[in-house]
């Protein structure tokens, strides 16, 4: 596995998908048979005591596909759709409302997605000692997300706050922590009264999580969502590619891989659908709404 850094390619904002990208040379539209399969990515975890998420996944795709994995770090999520839609890399892994904003570009594809479980994606982490007891409790307060295109970190946490009768800008106070560990740190530090954030980083402990047990409360549960993360391809990949990485990646999204993985076994045990319609997204653009977003203007 090969590790590089994308030089910013701007602090892209929701809009910026609107724009036409910049058009980079097909690099690898006839890909080689051995050529490395290469990943965009955001941080994950810094932890020198277990193994990195990002770099196990590396490890074990390379294991299944019999192909070296180059990494390239980006700083956020709009900037992983934006190195694929480019052409820098090759696929990126995604939660569900960043990949319904590039799939509706028509520059994107999805190689495969994650159903959703039914269950709650998000909630919102609260000091034990603070006065917050239920959702309503937030107006006029100061509240975390992890990141403008983040669906437990911030797309689904915000329409819990609208369904309990919350505006954002208007009945509480919002920052973008950069991620889920910044909004963590933020939290700690005092910065915030709350962050919201994904259930299963709760349910998972350090290094994911940082606080104790009866340091922190949970308040509040979103509603679930119908695809919980798809791997988003550049549309000059080459189909020998497509088909091994849709063989592969349910391989290594496995029960045995769970702990390595870390952050990312959250799309473990759910169901896959290989190459989905971009109608399988539809359900995302009422929920994108609330946050200001509409899909069909990202053309």
């Amino acid at each position: 596995m090969r590790r590089f850094t994308l030089p910013a390619m701007g602090m892209l904002a929701i809009s910026a998908l609107a724009l036409t990208g910049c058009q980079a040379a097909e690099a690898g539209s006839a890909s080689a048979p051995d050529a490395p399969i290469t990943i965009a990515t955001i941080p994950v975890s810094d932890d020198p005591t277990v193994e990195n998420p990002v770099a196990a996944l590396a490890r074990l795709l390379e294991e299944e596909t019999g192909r070296t994995v180059e990494i390239t770090d980006v700083p956020d999520y709009l900037s992983v759709v934006e190195a694929i839609r480019s052409d820098h890399v090759d696929i990126g892994i995604m939660s569900g409302f960043p990949s319904a904003l590039a799939v509706n570009t028509g520059e994107v594809d999805a190689l495969l997605a994650w159903k959703g479980s039914g269950d709650p994606v998000s909630t919102c982490v609260v000091l034990d000692d603070s006065p917050i007891q239920s959702v309503e409790d937030f107006a006029g307060k100061t509240v975390a997300f992890a990141d403008q295109a983040s669906s437990s970190g911030y797309f689904m946490p915000v329409y819990m706050l609208h369904e309990a009768g919350l505006e954002q800008g208007k009945d509480y106070t919002s920052i973008f922590a950069g991620g889920h560990e910044g909004s963590f740190a933020a939290l700690a530090q005092g910065q915030v009264d709350a962050a919201c954030t994904a259930f299963v980083l709760t349910e998972m402990g350090a290094p994911m999580f940082p606080f104790a047990d009866g340091e922190w409360r949970a308040v509040g549960e979103s509603p679930s969502m119908d695809v919980m993360g798809t791997v988003l391809a550049r549309q000059s990949l080459d189909d020998e590619t497509r088909t091994l990485l849709q063989d592969a990646l349910p391989k290594v999204f496995s029960a045995e891989n769970a702990e390595a993985l870390a952050g990312y076994s959250s799309f473990i045990g759910l169901d896959v659908e290989i190459a989905p319609k971009p109608s399988a997204f539809a359900s995302f653009a009422k929920i994108a709404a609330v946050a200001g977003v509409k899909l069909e203007d990202l053309k």
